[in-house]
């Protein structure tokens, strides 16, 4: 369902106006804009990050009520406060319904909000088939709920089991508070219906195993692309495969975003991640975030993997490659019931050491044997 037409010119004119105003205050477009119609006329890509500063400083809406800089009429400006209610982040477009488009969180538990297109049905932006995954904001418009004209969705399809999942957690949010079509979401809770019997469920297949690890790997792929590292990037996806070969495999139950952050959590916990000094950095709350995760679920799932395989901080089995060679841990081996330092060891050690998998590599040679391999 689509904004009537000259509600969304009303819309798209005090949203221009407002980011017209964030970017002249913080600033995140170096070039000069002149008007709130010249900021309208520029790239999606360029209109995001403005978009995104306004999600991290809320105060502006305020301070653009205050000042009317575009000479906006009351209600106009009580439109505008009102978006101070927004809700940002990733968001399965999962179901058209006669009225809107159910958006479901991905935050766990879930929440369904009922939204409506603007000038194009979302089935022209993000294709037919559902569900899709999304990143957008929600804001309030005259009692209903629209994003806010910018999204952009993620290449990843979904199999039985993830849809199986959504529809589970579909079910839980409408039970919980149904389908939100008006911001602030309301706190009272939709009265609790008596339960139905549930059916035993069936162990997953090795399609459904597949399928939630391609979901899960690539939204690890997505966040190391913007946040970290390839070599960050290869030991998630190797702590992913390792937990899809556990039998069950616990990654078809639970979601796949909080699986992802778990995984990329306890990589960023093993290296330090959160440690300043190093590069990347990164604090591990923050990864909670970017994936629409609580902190404290987050913390969870990646204390739960740890446990699962008996990982420790600076585990050389999830160090990353390019630090291995300033990890003590990985270098550790006991020599005649004495530990040692495998590192400082003749090279015929270190040979067996490493024909038993007791170390990563062979270091590198002092450099007088170095030398006396040039002369040879």
């Amino acid at each position: 369902m689509l904004l009537e037409p000259q509600e969304v010119e009303l819309f798209f004119r005090l949203h221009r106006a407002l980011m017209f105003f964030v970017n002249q205050r913080l600033k995140v477009i170096p070039n000069e804009v002149a008007s709130p119609e010249e900021f309208a006329a520029l790239s999606p890509e360029v209109r995001l990050k403005v978009r995104d500063a306004l999600s991290t400083n809320l105060d502006l809406i305020e301070s653009f009520v205050g000042e009317n800089p575009a000479d906006l009429s009351d209600d106009e400006l009580a439109m505008v406060r009102a978006w101070r209610h927004l809700v940002t982040g990733r968001f399965y477009v999962f179901r058209e319904l006669k009225k809107h488009t159910v958006f479901l969180t991905m935050t766990d538990p879930a929440i369904a909000y009922g939204v409506l297109a603007l000038s194009q049905p979302f089935e022209e932006l993000i294709g037919p088939y559902l569900p899709v995954l999304t990143q957008t904001v929600l804001l309030p418009f005259k009692g209903v709920i629209v994003y806010d004209g910018l999204m952009s969705s993620y290449n990843i399809s979904f199999g039985p089991g993830i849809r199986r999942s959504l529809n589970e957690s579909f079910k839980n949010a409408k039970t919980q508070h149904g389908i939100v079509t008006s911001l602030p979401m309301s706190d009272k809770q939709v009265p609790a219906k008596s339960p139905k019997p549930k059916a035993i469920p069936k162990p997953p297949s090795s399609e459904e195993k597949d399928e939630c690890l391609a979901v899960i790997v690539g939204l690890i792929d997505q966040f190391c692309r913007e946040h970290l590292n390839e070599e960050y990037a290869v030991l998630c996806r190797r702590l992913a495969e390792k937990l899809a070969r556990k039998r069950p495999s616990p990654l078809v139950s639970g979601k796949p975003n909080t699986w992802a952050c778990g995984i990329v959590r306890t990589i960023g916990w093993v290296n330090y991640l959160d440690d300043r000094s190093q590069k990347p950095h990164m604090k591990l709350t923050a990864i909670d975030k970017a994936f629409g995760v609580g902190e404290s679920t987050g913390q969870g799932k990646s204390m739960l993997i740890r446990k699962m395989f008996k990982i420790r901080t600076m585990d050389p089995a999830w160090s990353l490659p390019s630090r291995l060679d300033k990890n003590p841990m990985a270098w550790m081996i006991q020599v005649n019931g004495f530990l040692v330092d495998a590192r400082f060891l003749k090279r015929e050690i270190q040979e067996e050491a490493l024909r038993k998998g007791l170390i990563p590599y062979i270091p590198e040679r002092p450099q007088a044997v170095g030398h006396d391999d040039e002369t040879e």
